[in-house]
């Protein structure tokens, strides 16, 4: 039986035309049952055909237990099961893994692993080559594959191809490799469908019989059918930057550079019929399956303590720090429990890693919070993990750490943005390069790359590309409104050229591009991670990734630990330190204050601007509806104003259910206890799952798999493959049609994105505390904001504004007073004041900030003092004088700048300061005019894009309606009575 040996898949990035997973499609519609899918130098993309593999075996296993029935009686065969219905047979094809091998020194070669021994040796092949080139490249010498050479077969490309892969000659090469491979080489024959193949055949033959090695036939597949084609010329244009009518002998010449059949290949290879069998035979020898691969994540034991009675020691040790006066009876039994449960699993090593990283965070007051499907537990609030309180009582563990599902537990880490890559060192120093990396991400073709790569391909304008990508790339999924658009921007919809390009915006769409840098996903292993995966150097300097993205190490149940990064904690860290440093209060997640009234009324009044995930308009439209007026309130707000539940049509049934305008029933007893918090509507994803097992029957796995698919729904499409499905099940327990569907289309609506409930506690838990500092602490607040930017919705000038409203004095920048940051100084009344620093100046860098602070001993006095004593260039002191900081040396801003433009032209150095006869030389004093105010606050925005001077709208009150209502005056009218909230609980 014949193996297609050589495949390559669109992650030969702008190479390959085929997904990998519609290679295995195509295979069992051709009843290949063994694939080899070998991309150029990479095997990122071979997990997607494996987990592919094992999609299509399930899909059989249903479908052959579906017809096995017989029975007369009952449902049809689901339509999520039906889409095997074309295969021929009930062959499942197997994954191969493999990689073409381009070196500098040597022809290509694709290499075969022959068992586990040999899938290591070839990821640290490539792992070698990739480390010694910059991201994204791998430079490969012959001797990398020498040194690593047991269990692996391999396929030699002959020096004759014409393709871009098969470069050099063999000469004396392939003495040193047929010694090295004895018995574990082949010759590859593979067409060119050029009509001159018979001959090619046969100097290949000729170069076989010198090596004296066998021949193997492949057909050199670039993709899984002959309609992909034109999509391929586009791809080559795109990676030779050229058009498609310029690509010249780098096009195609036809369609038949495809996935064949046995029949196909024995016709083409007619008198080399033993090369097609040798495939097959190979085929039979390669044993290693990606199912082999055993990830074992590092044992954490610890002075010969082992894992588990570490942890147990840690937890109980932290239930003590958590419960000084201690913990009561359920919190204990909760703790029994979930450490009984991680330790039937064996996961005490995955939460010792986390716990030993938020330790080493916090030794370095590096403020951090964990979220995630595992954080809101007992065990990880004694750990220190989270400062969520288990007693909340919101979530239930098993529906994370499920013994039946026996899924690796998730736990995600967000730490100040500013100090992230301390705690990334940290762990590359701890577990080295060579047990740790970062997950990749697979950045795919998405609307407006798509339409601009693939429009500059097919030689479309520049204006044309723009319109097209400005008004069609979010209407890809409404029929007919493509053409709709294109006729409102001047375009013919009928036009040939662009009806084309549209054809092939829509198929490139969901390829892969090239591989990124995942933003905190860490893979730590037991033995080496370059023999399970190849590592490669990311973009960033001291990064190392790995090439499989998050759904890849999912599927083959690798554990990472996510290393995220959130402003918002930078600013609460720096607030809190403000606040130590001022009022003497040491304050920290956990210990804030808890259910304070004061906060509650702020966020009801909508006065949330830089409130963590609340400052958004549609959230501050929302507070004064929902009235928030405990912590569950806020952990619903986080996750309401999404677009899965706006989508959903669940944020208006909700509040009229809350506002007592709408009653709260449940069609059942079981969904009552599901959607009871949330007042009979679905909020979180977790109740998505809920509803699908309890109304609709759904087992485990395809529960799990909605969930998957309510995960990914942008990157692979739509959850509606199980609509069906569940509109059965629900109609079968006794759910009218009406429900169903109305459930269903908001489970769907959690696809664009859904919030679990888990991380909408701990987010909660960060808008309390911003909150409460923005309520009790606002010029705080504000500077902590101000020192923390870039983040949030909110530009400097709207901080200020909004701290000032709060009564804050907001003092500008000063050249004897400020520093690089803004800090808080007595106002001479009893308060503070905000100082706003340095770092608001545009275009100044923290170290000449840093030398103008050290150099001014007891202040400057003149604007040559800072040129003098700084060391500064003019160019920086011109930039200072713009901002208008020499306010304390007695100078505006003209004559400020007057004197910096003297120093860069025409400052004489103190030594040649006197003339000839020793007269000081004096220049005339210059008569510059005063700035108005509308000039001094353009010069402001420009230098600080904010000023404490006047507001711009306020220089145009004069010109706007006469008698229209100031906002101020707005906001002192009474308020209108508002609806009664929903009973607390």
């Amino acid at each position: 039986m014949f193996a297609e040996l050589s495949i390559t898949s669109n992650f030969t990035f702008l190479t390959g035309a085929s997904h990998p997973e519609e290679y295995m499609e195509r295979a069992v519609t051709l009843g290949l049952e063994q694939i080899a899918v070998a991309d150029d130098n990479s095997v990122a993309g071979i997990v997607r055909a494996h987990t592919q593999a094992r999609e299509i075996a399930r899909k059989v296993r249903e479908r052959r237990t579906w017809e096995g029935q017989n029975t007369p009686i009952g449902p049809p065969c689901p339509d999520h099961i039906t889409r095997p219905a074309s295969y021929p047979v009930y062959a499942v094809p197997r994954l191969i893994p493999a990689a073409r091998l381009i070196f500098t020194d040597a022809p290509t070669m694709t290499v075969l692993p022959q068992n586990r021994q040999g899938w290591g040796n070839l990821c640290r092949i490539l792992s070698t080559g990739r480390l010694r080139a910059e991201k994204g490249d791998c430079i490969l010498h012959l001797s990398d594959l020498e040194d690593f050479a047991d269990g692996l077969h391999l396929l030699l490309w002959p020096q004759t191809t014409t393709d871009r892969r098969g470069a050099g000659e063999w000469g004396p090469r392939a003495d040193r490799l047929t010694r090295r491979f004895e018995g574990r080489m082949h010759m590859l024959l593979t067409p060119a469908y050029d009509g001159a193949d018979r001959d090619r055949f046969e100097q290949t033959q000729a170069q076989a019989r010198a090596l004296g090695i066998p021949t193997l036939a492949s057909a050199g597949p670039r993709m899984h059918h002959g309609a992909r084609r034109k999509l391929a010329d586009v791809l080559s244009a795109i990676r030779l930057r050229c058009k498609v009518e310029d690509l010249g002998r780098a096009a195609l010449a036809n369609g038949e550079q495809r996935l064949r059949s046995e029949a196909e290949m024995l016709r083409l290879f007619k008198g080399h019929e033993g090369a097609v069998a040798r495939a097959g035979d190979l085929a039979q020898t390669l044993t290693f399956s990606l199912d082999e691969l055993r990830y074992e994540y590092p044992s954490e034991v610890s002075e010969n303590e082992t894992s588990a009675e570490r942890l147990h020691r840690l937890a109980h040790e932290g239930l003590k720090w958590r419960y000084p006066a201690g913990a009561s009876e359920k919190v204990q039994n909760m703790m029994a429990h979930e450490l009984a449960l991680i330790g039937k699993l064996r996961y005490e090593p995955y939460f010792l890693t986390v716990r030993d990283i938020v330790h080493f965070a916090r030794s370095r007051d590096i403020l951090c919070q964990g979220r995630g499907s595992a954080a809101n537990s007992v065990v990880c609030f004694c750990l220190g993990i989270t400062s969520v309180s288990p007693e909340m009582g919101t979530m239930v563990f098993e529906r994370f750490v499920s013994e039946a599902r026996d899924e690796p537990p998730d736990i995600d880490v967000d730490f100040e943005h500013e100090r992230r890559e301390e705690v990334i060192q940290w762990i590359y120093e701890r577990y080295g390069r060579h047990r740790a990396g970062l997950c990749a991400t697979v950045i795919h073709y998405r609307g407006k790359r798509a339409i601009r790569e693939v429009g500059r391909a097919m030689g479309l304008t520049e204006d044309t590309i723009s319109g097209l990508a400005s008004q069609l790339w979010g209407f890809f999924s409404a029929d007919g409104l493509e053409a709709q658009r294109m006729r409102e921007i001047g375009l013919d919809p009928t036009d040939r050229r662009l009806q084309q390009t549209m054809a092939l915006v829509y198929e490139i769409v969901g390829f892969p591009r090239h591989l990124s840098q995942h933003v905190g996903g860490f893979i730590v292993t037991e033995g080496r991670l370059d023999e399970l995966v190849p590592i490669e150097n990311a973009t960033m300097e001291d990064r190392t990734v790995i090439c499989w993205d998050k759904d890849d190490i999912e599927s083959l149940g690798i554990l990472k630990v996510d290393v995220l990064s959130l402003g918002m904690l930078t600013c609460i860290r720096k607030a809190f330190d403000l606040i130590g440093q001022h009022h003497g209060t040491q304050y920290a997640l956990a210990t804030l204050p808890p259910e304070d009234p004061r906060v509650y009324d702020m966020l009801c009044e909508a006065d949330s601007i830089g409130v963590f995930q609340v400052e958004s308009r549609a959230q501050m439209n929302f507070l004064p509806r929902m009235r928030p007026r405990n912590f569950y309130d806020l952990v619903i707000e986080v996750a309401i104003i999404r677009p899965g539940p706006i989508q959903g049509d669940m944020v208006h049934p909700y509040i009229r259910r809350r506002n007592g305008e709408e009653d709260v029933s449940f069609p059942s007893d079981a969904l009552g206890e599901v959607l009871g918090k949330t007042l009979g509507v679905p909020l979180f994803q977790e109740q998505a799952m809920q509803i699908a097992i309890v109304g609709a029957g759904f087992t485990p796995e395809q529960a799990d798999r909605l969930r998957r698919s309510l995960a990914t729904f942008k990157k692979h499409g739509s959850v509606s493959e199980f609509r069906t499905l569940f509109l059965r099940g629900m109609k079968r327990n006794g759910y009218d049609d009406d429900f169903a569907e109305r459930c269903f289309s908001q489970i769907e609506g959690f696809g664009s994105y859904g919030f679990p409930e888990s991380h909408a506690a701990s987010f909660a838990l960060l808008v309390y505390a911003s909150a409460w500092i923005k309520c009790h602490h606002p010029g705080i607040f504000a500077c902590a904001l101000l020192n923390s930017q870039p983040m949030g919705f909110y530009a400097p000038a709207q901080i200020v504004r909004d701290a000032r409203e709060h009564g804050v004095q907001v003092r500008p920048v000063c050249i004897n007073t400020s520093y690089w940051d803004n800090v808080m100084e007595p106002d001479g009344r009893g308060g503070l004041a905000l100082r706003l620093g340095f770092r608001q100046i545009k275009g100044l860098s923290e170290e000449d900030a840093s030398w103008l602070t050290a150099s001014r001993g007891n202040g400057y006095h003149a604007v040559d003092d800072v040129w003098r004593r700084a060391g500064l260039p003019p160019s920086v002191i011109e930039r200072l004088a713009e901002a208008d900081v020499f306010a304390a040396c007695g100078l505006n801003r003209r004559e400020a700048l007057w004197q910096a433009k003297a120093i860069k032209t025409a400052k004489p150095l103190p030594l040649f300061a006197l003339d000839m006869e020793g007269e000081a030389l004096d220049e005339p004093t210059a008569h510059l005019p005063e700035m108005t105010l509308g000039e001094q606050v353009v010069e402001d925005y420009v230098a600080m894009r904010l000023s404490l001077k006047a507001h711009p709208v306020g220089l145009l009150r004069h010109l706007l309606t006469p008698g229209a209502a100031q906002v101020r005056e707005v906001q002192k009218r009474p308020a209108k009575p508002a609806a009664a909230s929903h009973p607390k609980s």
